[in-house]
């Protein structure tokens, strides 16, 4: 394959900036030298097995806190089954007030405290691994890639630039929202909501919302599964609010997948399976909040060392340039997560401290407890 003149490579050396146009097209141009890469990649299995996992712990806790809740709503039931307080991990906004709280007094809240961890551990994760979250552990997103895949056999589509662009900015707008809405609470405000009977019992109105669904949330529901099977990733590409924080502190991430143009062949293929639909054939390095840290790019790269997830060139070791391997960012992944969880369970913040008899008196009238009005 020939040399691909880029516009800045024009710039700067002189002999194309010189040359009669004509001259240039018959002029021998020496071909790149293909190296095939020599290592099997194993970034796509780890991290479908990271979906895979987290997903069905997803599962379980689910079922088990369903479990908890029956016995508070079936009189003359024996209390087997404990509260899972991984639960709180679908409380992010729950999650981002008792960031606040904690930020401002020092003081870690006793309602929901999981939530916060889990938003912290999340956090961390985009911070050094771009927003893996979404592609590696995220439930909600490893269904919506399910679906997209599925949606191929059909055909998949992307939606025009002129649609797409305005759309992406909805999940911003949610984000601003929610952000501002917490923002404006103090800390005693925000304690004051948490022991409400609604603040209370969050998670149980989260599950109830699922298992008494009306007309309106299946049709929502039944449009978003849709949208997901033509246009990948829909949910979490225009939509979801918590992608947009993750996709934001990611910017700040030292990782980037990077191109070496000198290895590259220019094939494209990174380009082509890249959900995020990022032109990465065409970029010395990923910026975009949008890049999930998938590597699927990097793993259809056919290139020795043209793409890799690495580090800037000042923070590299000399001796070697090579980027991270996919085992050490699973591995990171699992630390930061396994990490915070076992912190926030060793010093005794994970379980919220509400007494069972609070629970019984709640919970059998859940649906009675309404979001207090500011």
């Amino acid at each position: 394959m020939g040399i691909q003149i880029h516009p800045d490579n024009a710039a700067t050396d002189p002999s194309i900036a010189t040359e009669p146009a004509g001259r240039q097209a018959l002029s021998h141009k020496p071909k790149k030298k293909f190296l095939r890469r020599r290592a099997r990649d194993h970034s796509q299995k780890l991290r479908l097995g990271f979906q895979a996992a987290f997903l069905l712990l997803n599962v379980w806790v689910g079922g088990q806190f369903y479990l908890w809740v029956r016995q508070f709503e079936v009189p003359g039931s024996a209390f087997s089954v404990s509260r899972p307080a991984g639960v709180e991990g679908w409380l992010p906004i729950g999650g981002l007030m008792n960031l606040k709280y904690w930020l401002e007094t020092g003081t870690v809240p006793t309602i929901h405290p999981a939530a916060m961890f889990l938003l912290l551990a999340f956090l961390s994760i985009a911070f050094l691994f771009r927003r893996a979250f979404c592609s590696w552990l995220c439930p909600v997103g490893t269904i919506s890639e399910y679906l997209w895949r599925l949606g191929r056999r059909i055909g998949n589509f992307r939606l025009p630039s002129w649609l797409d662009v305005p759309l992406r900015g909805l999940k911003y707008l949610l984000l601003g929202f929610f952000l501002w809405a917490v923002a404006g609470m103090s800390p005693e405000a925000i304690a004051s909501f948490m022991h409400t009977p609604y603040g209370l019992i969050a998670d149980v109105k989260m599950l109830n919302f699922f298992r008494f669904m009306g007309t309106v949330g299946f049709v929502v529901l039944g449009v978003l599964v849709i949208a997901s099977l033509f246009v990948q990733n829909f949910w979490c590409r225009y939509l979801c609010p918590y992608g947009a924080l993750l996709g934001l502190v990611s910017l700040a991430s030292p990782l980037r997948i990077r191109r070496n143009r000198d290895a590259c062949i220019d094939c494209a293929k990174c380009a082509k399976a890249c959900p995020a639909w990022l032109p990465v054939d065409r970029l010395n390095r990923v910026r975009s909040a949008e890049c999930t840290g998938c590597l699927e790019c990097v793993a259809v790269c056919p290139a020795e060392g043209a793409l890799t997830l690495s580090l800037p060139e000042r923070l590299q070791s000399k001796s070697k340039q090579n980027g991270m391997p996919a085992w050490a960012m699973a591995a990171g992944i699992a630390l930061l997560f396994l990490g915070l969880v076992g912190f926030a369970k060793t010093a005794g913040h994970w379980n919220s401290h509400i007494p069972n008899a609070v629970y019984q008196r709640l919970i059998p009238h859940a649906n009675e407890a309404t979001h207090p009005m500011p």
